[in-house]
């Protein structure tokens, strides 16, 4: 996994932290018997996962691999596999 971006993408840090600014509100709601905020709560955490995926979609994932790189992966796993 030393190789991987898994995460470490704009998109991915934007929909992390506003769902975990929506955690901290509901809790605190929660614990102070006020429903109304811990369902402002539970929008943030939803929120976050709309920008994050927006984000995403807008180029600022992950990129994909290119066709290349993938043929070749894929030609050295075939070529490990007959070697085992």
């Amino acid at each position: 996994m030393a190789g991987s971006s898994h995460g470490h993408t704009p998109a991915a840090w934007t929909g992390v932290i506003i769902a975990f600014i929506g955690f901290c509100v509901a809790g605190v709601f929660m614990v102070a018997d006020n429903p109304a905020g811990f369902w402002a709560g539970s929008a943030l955490i939803v929120l976050g996962a709309v920008v994050g995926g927006a984000m995403k979609m807008a180029g600022m994932g992950t990129p994909k691999e290119p066709q290349a790189v993938a043929e070749a992966r894929a030609r050295a796993a075939a070529r490990e596999s007959a070697a085992a």
